[in-house]
């Protein structure tokens, strides 16, 4: 059994980290709801395009060949870009490794399959494991992740779009852990391009009607543009609310851990007090005994 002294440091040291767990579930939570209301402001929008873009993708189908977009037409998978996002930062229980768990599979998958694979990713922690692990990332981005902003997420996944339009790559997909309420995460596997398109609403007569008549490609290029760039933007907000709520939920059940250490070990201090003093007493006795001899 630890001496007192062993004892009393060791509880003090779990007293330190349970205010230090509370202290972040505190911040995560107060974090979450500025991330839950930004995610919010923005569902809305990204449900529209994504419900558009959509819906034009299946009317094309449904057309002879009339527009040249090479996003509305099934092409050869030969050459994929994967971009993944994770958190700068840990202490997050499985946020991240879920993440990096699916982008491993998928480039797995890919690889037996002999589709080349172009790695990019944002957020420390998946670019850290990545590069550890010796893939090659052709491009990142550190703090993206932690402030998502509209303009450096087109940016970042601009080449991706061009490289697809111009013909250098076949598929564009887009790996996050997005949030579902406070207590649960899950795992998004989107393809960005070509468009997905639900053949089961196909309609071989049907027209698309597209205004200016006179500049229907360059409408239909704007459109798919904007929509990839927002669908960058609101996986960030998206990874972002999910990071906090995985990491309130983290640390608060750090934090009950530590308070059950702590009774633990205090358990044990008196214990080992308790029987310190009765070794003392004995002692004493067993002197007082002796002198009467």
């Amino acid at each position: 059994m630890a001496n007192l002294k062993e004892l009393k440091n060791q509880i003090n040291s779990v007293k330190g980290t349970q205010k230090t767990t509370k202290a972040m579930k505190l911040v995560s939570t107060a974090k979450l709801r500025r991330a839950e209301l930004a995610l919010k402001n923005s569902r809305e929008y990204a449900s529209k395009i994504e419900e558009l873009v959509s819906s034009i993708a299946t009317k094309i189908n449904g057309m002879k060949d009339t527009i040249d977009n090479r996003a509305f037409h099934d092409v050869e998978i030969k050459k994929v870009d994967i971009i993944f996002v994770t958190a700068d930062k840990g202490l997050c229980g499985g946020f991240n490794h879920q993440t990096i768990k699916t982008v491993s599979n998928l480039l797995k998958e890919f690889k037996e399959n002999n589709v080349k694979v172009r790695l990019k990713g944002i957020g420390r922690k998946g670019i850290e494991y990545f590069k550890f692990n010796e893939y090659e990332l052709i491009d990142e981005r550190i703090g993206l992740s932690a402030n998502p902003d509209y303009e450096e997420a087109s940016k970042f996944i601009k080449e991706s779009y061009d490289d697809f339009m111009n013909g250098e790559t076949d598929k564009v997909i887009l790996v996050h852990n997005g949030y579902v309420n406070k207590i649960l995460q899950k795992i998004k596997v989107d393809t960005l391009l070509p468009l997905e398109i639900n053949e089961s609403e196909t309609k071989k007569d049907e027209i698309l009607d597209i205004e200016p008549k006179h500049d229907e490609e360059k409408v239909l290029e704007e459109l798919v543009q904007k929509y990839v760039e927002f669908s960058q933007f609101f996986a960030l907000l998206d990874s972002l609310a999910a990071e906090h709520s995985a990491r309130m939920q983290a640390m608060d059940a750090a934090t009950n851990n530590a308070s059950d250490k702590v009774k633990e070990l205090t358990l044990e201090y008196n214990k080992a007090r308790q029987e310190a003093v009765t070794t003392e007493l004995i002692e004493i006795i067993s002197g007082m005994e002796s002198l009467k001899k």
